[in-house]
């Protein structure tokens, strides 16, 4: 059997194995999503039962250093300290100039912030068009351009 395509007027035959071949492609691809799609559900349980695992860890120090009472003693005395250094810290900074250092500092960590989301999507982008993973910078560095995804709980609807 022969399928036929048209390509630029012409009539190109296509053997009957290449549609084969096709449609096992395409069977190969869906078992391979498959087998990714539960290696992911795998790795999200097992990190879920790790994390749980790491906070009953946790806890349990947490009640050992609670019933010690020299480390009580010390908590008490660091949460004092913390206290007077914060006090000393707030006089600091009602100063006239730390007040204008302090909001300089606000608005370029925010200018930072904006600039780096913003070199995300033109390398995402760059990336997209040009396929190449690597960029060399005005200094003459070269940079790999590198891409991070998370998984994250989505709010359930009630």
């Amino acid at each position: 059997m022969v399928d036929e395509e048209v390509v630029e007027g012409e009539v190109v035959e296509t053997p009957a194995e290449d549609v084969q071949s096709d449609s096992a492609s395409t069977d190969n691809d869906a078992t391979v999503l498959l087998s990714l799609e539960n290696l992911i559900k795998n790795h999200i349980g097992s990190i879920d039962k790790l994390k749980e695992e790491v906070k009953k860890h946790k806890q349990m120090l947490e009640d050992g250093f609670a019933s010690d009472a020299v480390y009580q003693e010390h908590a008490k005395l660091a949460k004092e300290a913390v206290k007077q250094k914060s006090a000393t810290r707030s006089k600091f900074l009602l100063q006239p100039q730390n007040i204008v250092l302090s909001n300089k500092i606000k608005s370029m960590t925010t200018e930072l912030k904006d600039k780096q989301f913003s070199l995300s999507d033109y390398l995402l982008e760059y990336q997209r068009m040009t396929g190449v993973n690597e960029i060399e910078g005005e200094d003459g560095e070269v940079r790999e351009i590198v891409n991070s995804a998370k998984v994250v709980k989505k709010p359930s609807k009630k």
